[in-house]
């Protein structure tokens, strides 16, 4: 493994920015870099989902704010090495429904955000992207190499910002990183409407599980636990390019389903609806590029990731309960 990145033009640990970052990867990053040491970590969130909640360390400093106000993102550059650029709208179907709000958070703020780190000479940004949802119904595995064809428009905006991220790279000699997630769970999801965190909470609540198709449509499911440990990979190197991050391998929501009966010892009725517009069938991802160029690796296995996830959300009930009456209100 390579030796992990010092501070750009100087010694001691490097000063990392993570927009978004008290949210699920945000979160469950911030334990990674604290636990293997030599990161110094600020956080910028607006905390617009109770992410407090996930009680982030005490050694993380945190700026309630929005990643898009111009002069708070200018504030956090100041003196930073590098950006984990985690903070956006997501959701397909959202998206589909009201288009503009992907376009201006996603694409006008990363814009902005690229251009003050620039001014600001920030060594590296790491843009978490996705794969599916920008590559659209395409025959799977998907690959870098593949041509992005986006379904919905949170897809479209998504591969709009890998754009400026090349672009910025080759004009100003930016560093900058697209790492593609594909379907996250884990621990710390607790205001996720990702099919794992919806699936356990309806679980514990013995309510029944909704399918939008037959089940037999297929994800790359990835824990969080092995994301975060590729990111901060992605940061010992700087590099640079476009990186699918994945299990490398796809199970069909009847196979999640199976998973959670055998994890939860519970018995649950699944529901079977139409299948919703805008939503890709079948996608899973190869990852050659990313284990070859910088070591990745996703070694957790679908039942060892839910078990895990499964026993954060009965030790937390607390947290995502009230998540679910903070997100009744608004």
């Amino acid at each position: 493994m390579p030796a992990r990145a010092s501070r750009i033009g100087g010694e001691g640990p490097m000063k990392i920015l993570i927009t978004g970052g008290a949210g699920f990867v945000g979160s469950n990053l911030c334990h990674h870099l604290l636990a293997v040491g030599g990161y110094d970590v600020t956080v910028l969130d607006n905390l617009s989902a109770g992410q407090s909640e996930h009680r982030l360390p005490a050694a993380i400093k945190v700026v309630a704010g929005d990643y898009t106000d111009r002069e708070t993102i200018a504030r956090c550059l100041r003196g930073t090495d590098a950006v984990v650029h985690l903070a956006a709208l997501s959701g397909v179907i959202d998206s589909v429904e009201d288009p503009e709000p992907s376009f201006r958070i996603n694409v006008e703020g990363s814009f902005q955000l690229l251009e003050l780190a620039r001014q600001a000479k920030v060594g590296q940004l790491i843009n978490a992207s996705t794969g599916g949802a920008l590559l659209g119904e395409v025959q799977p595995p998907i690959s870098e190499s593949m041509a992005p064809c986006p379904l919905s428009p949170y897809g479209a905006s998504k591969l709009a910002v890998e754009g400026y991220c090349s672009a910025f790279a080759g004009s100003y000699g930016l560093p900058c990183v697209t790492l593609r997630f594909s379907n996250l769970y884990g621990p710390r999801s607790a205001h996720k409407k990702s099919v794992v965190a919806a699936f356990i909470k309806s679980i514990i609540r013995n309510e029944p599980l909704t399918v939008y198709g037959d089940g037999s449509q297929q994800r790359d499911y990835l824990y969080v636990g092995d994301l975060v440990r590729g990111i901060e990979l992605a940061l010992s190197q700087r590099i640079t390019g476009v990186y699918q991050l994945g299990f490398g391998a796809p199970a069909t929501l009847n196979t999640l389903i199976a998973v959670l009966r055998k994890v939860s010892g519970r018995e649950f009725e699944v529901q079977y609806r139409p299948r919703r517009s805008g939503e890709v069938h079948s996608t899973w991802c190869n990852i050659e590029k990313a284990t070859r160029e910088f070591g990745y690796s996703a070694p957790t296995s679908l039942e060892a990731g839910v078990r895990a996830t499964w026993n954060w959300y009965i030790e937390n009930q607390e947290i995502w309960s009230r998540q679910l009456v903070l997100s009744a209100s608004d």
